[in-house]
């Protein structure tokens, strides 16, 4: 349908008083339903600057039925103010895809484990705690600068890179049958034969599952008797594909390292060192992986300002669609 039908259609079902009211010049679509019979269409102001409205339209017999809901807008100048995106996210599930971190949590064999001391106590007056621990500790970002040197830190980091959109690739039940599993080509083609192209600027998850062998280190770790680790990693070409044809701004997993175990035993980190080569970051050590969608949400990734940070605990979590 044309907008010009679309418009008049809308127009027909509204009083007259309300639809001379209305600034089409402001609309556009917020949200595309599930339901292929059905879109959410926002950001129509009213002349009087106080009320805008929302359209759902529903199809009936492939003819476009408009339902008009007034909001209150919280900024009557909508085409500055994101409150209504505000509203339409806090309508949304979040999940947080962080672990809580202490002196006792899985980490890279090379780190010793965090101190916390109390400065001040509530008989002082208040509680002040002084932590001491690696910056690659508990969930965490690797900047560029964790392995090369000149490359960003991640203060240097843009902030437009900390919401993305979120792809999770799930590969737990191969992951099950096979701890020392990498993820293929395979796996990337098939997320793309159910939902397309992975998008320019996308937050790639690797799901495996090992999360949930939180918080043993040995459980993590999964050392056999000759001193091999067996975790899942990443795999060369996939890493390829995703930042250089795909163009994403970051990837993330569960385990301690990019790298599968049975390498980073023989002290190979060149997966990781790829990623971070790209002037792109990495997460590591995600929790609740198996929560969201492989496809649809948002992730927002946070982490103090440190400068010159080599790597910090961050904050993740996602808003799910």
């Amino acid at each position: 349908m044309k907008r010009a039908t679309l418009w008049m259609s809308l127009l027909s079902c509204l009083p007259l008083s309300v639809a001379a009211e209305i600034d089409f010049s402001d609309a556009y679509v917020v949200q595309e339903q599930n339901a292929s019979d059905q879109v959410t269409l926002g950001g129509l102001r009213t002349s009087g600057a106080e009320t805008e409205y929302q359209v759902n339209f529903e199809v009936v017999d492939n003819i476009l039925i408009p339902k008009l809901d007034k909001i209150e807008a919280e900024n009557p100048d909508s085409k500055k103010s994101l409150w209504h995106i505000y509203k339409l996210l806090q309508s949304k599930t979040w999940v947080d895809l962080t672990h809580a971190f202490d002196s006792d949590i899985p980490h890279w064999k090379g780190f010793e484990p965090m101190r916390t001391t109390i400065l001040y106590n509530y008989a002082d007056g208040f509680l002040v705690h002084e932590y001491c621990h690696v910056g690659q500790w508990g969930t965490h970002v690797d900047p560029p600068a964790h392995f090369h040197e000149g490359l960003r830190t991640q203060d240097q980091i843009d902030v437009k890179e900390m919401l993305m959109p979120l792809v999770v690739i799930d590969v737990h039940e191969k992951v099950a049958e096979n701890p020392d599993y990498q993820l293929t080509m395979e796996d990337v083609q098939a997320w793309e034969a159910k939902h397309g192209d992975i998008p320019e600027g996308a937050f790639v998850a690797m799901r495996t599952d090992w999360a949930k062998r939180w918080p043993s280190q040995e459980e993590m770790q999964n050392v056999d008797d000759e001193g091999i680790a067996h975790y899942p990693g990443w795999s060369q070409e996939t890493l390829t594909f995703l930042y250089e044809t795909r163009k994403i701004t970051a990837s993330g997993h569960e385990p301690t390292d990019t790298d599968p175990g049975i390498s980073t035993s023989q002290n190979d980190y060149s997966l990781e060192s790829y990623i971070l080569k790209q002037d792109k970051y990495q997460i590591e050590l995600l929790a609740n992986l198996d929560q969201v969608p492989e496809a649809g949400a948002l992730v927002s990734v946070t982490w103090p300002n440190a400068k010159q940070g080599s790597g910090f605990p961050a904050r993740v979590f996602a808003i799910l669609p």
